[in-house]
């Protein structure tokens, strides 16, 4: 097998996504990180733009089928489709249509609530240009609704995944994001199962790898 291209950058939790089912599926691949803006080296600029339009990591060259993927959970969807083949980290074409709507609606609940939250609470307090308190304060509520959310579930399995059978690729789409609670000023002491959880995905080896692996990539 030819080795993947995961483009990222040395910060940010998608790209992180990526890198942690390539490792749990022991695929080989190669981390090229590119700089914020739109110079040669920027995921805004001429060269990175032919690669993901929008601008934006990750993004993944497969050069066995010669596909290019971008968007977390579309590159996500793409590696299991293509290389888990044994349905390890998503559902089978046999499992019950509960467990593929199970597995689809928590992948959504995080793409498009719980990181969206998480990503504006940092936002507003690292990178306005702007102090505003009553965004960051309305962010901050949001990102603990979701806690919130997440705890409730996560109590289901004691704190082992997200969704009860065992780590998946939902565990995947969730621990980068939750990993940024420290950088937002978040707090999770008061979520027991969330902590649980967070340190039993951390103490992961094949995670354990991916943080050590991304910031030594290749300079674009």
């Amino acid at each position: 097998m030819e080795t993947l291209i995961l483009h990222s950058h040395e910060s940010g939790p998608n790209p992180y996504k990526v890198a942690i089912l390539c490792e749990a599926l022991k695929l080989p691949y190669h981390i090229k990180l590119w700089e914020f803006g739109d110079a040669d080296n920027g995921v805004k600029g001429p060269i990175f733009t032919k690669i993901n339009e929008n601008g934006r990591v990750p993004a993944l060259e497969d050069p066995n089928t010669g596909v290019v993927a971008w968007e977390s959970g579309a590159v996500i969807n793409y590696i299991l489709r293509e290389y888990d083949t044994t349905h390890a980290l998503f559902p089978g074409p046999s499992s019950p249509k509960q467990v593929h709507v199970d597995f689809d609606k928590w992948i959504f609940f995080l793409v498009s609530t719980m990181g969206p939250m998480m990503g504006q609470t940092n936002w507003y307090r690292h990178y306005n240009p702007v102090k505003n308190e009553d965004a960051l304060k309305r962010y901050q509520a949001q990102a603990y609704r979701c806690f919130d959310v997440l705890e409730g579930q996560l109590k289901k399995s004691g704190g082992k995944s997200v969704l009860e059978g065992g780590f998946s690729a939902v565990d995947v789409h969730f621990y980068p994001w939750v990993w940024e609670y420290e950088y937002g000023g978040l707090s999770i002491e008061t979520y027991p199962n969330v902590r649980t959880w967070f340190k039993g995905i951390g103490d992961r080896e094949d995670v354990k790898l991916v943080y050590e692996k991304i910031p030594q990539g290749e300079k674009a």
